[in-house]
């Protein structure tokens, strides 16, 4: 396990642990987030749309989504613009997220919660947990799993070939593809394109896994 990488640009966020959630704060969303960053309103719509499509396209109606890391909230906005009866529950561990954006303050680290979501969203949190908070963390978004889980996490190989560094949070815990794998292939089966499901109850056809 290689230690964190950290950003070549200062910040405050750098201060602190990764998974800090004191580094979550107003500065990183405006560097790393919208026009400028990773992700924006524009291309999470474009994503959230294939996601809840091939949900569709396996018969699964999503009534309720669970977002874990909601951050700037861009997959509830786009639930509550396109499929306003989705019943979304927004979570982050920021404290500044969830007063700016109204989320739940909640660490899936050490929350797990009560009911199931047809869709459970990750995106981008994972790499912020610690080694030894990382198994608890799966377990309780497997947990919460009814039927579609999206995942998105940067691995080694990621970082090696496919970021951008000067619109990637580098502060993060580098780990392998293989070892996500192994942690989420007990229950769940990976369909591709960040795509998880629950194979008893959607069974894919072969060459539709990965």
């Amino acid at each position: 396990m290689r230690p964190p990488t950290f950003s070549s640009a200062s910040s405050v966020a750098e201060q602190f642990a990764p998974g800090d959630p004191q580094r979550f704060d107003g500065g990183y969303y405006n560097r790393f987030y919208g026009a400028d960053g990773a992700h924006d309103a524009h291309r999470i719509g474009h994503l959230a749309t294939a996601v809840h499509g091939m949900a569709a396209w396996w018969g699964v109606n999503i009534s309720t989504v669970l977002d874990v890391g909601a951050g700037m909230g861009m997959w509830r906005d786009w639930y509550r613009e396109q499929h306003p009866e989705v019943r979304v529950r927004s979570t982050d561990v920021s404290p500044h997220a969830c007063a700016t954006w109204g989320h739940e303050l909640r660490d899936i680290a050490t929350w797990r919660p009560r009911t199931r979501f047809d869709l459970v969203v990750c995106h981008s949190v994972l790499q912020y947990i610690s080694d030894g908070a990382l198994p608890k963390a799966v377990a309780n978004l497997v947990a919460a799993t009814g039927t579609v889980l999206y995942l998105e996490v940067p691995t080694e190989r990621d970082m090696r070939e496919v970021i951008d560094p000067a619109r990637t949070d580098l502060q993060v815990y580098l780990r392998s593809g293989d070892h996500y794998r192994t942690l989420l292939s007990k229950h769940l089966q990976q369909a591709g394109a960040g795509v998880w499901v629950r194979p008893e109850v959607v069974p894919l056809y072969e060459l539709e896994g990965a």
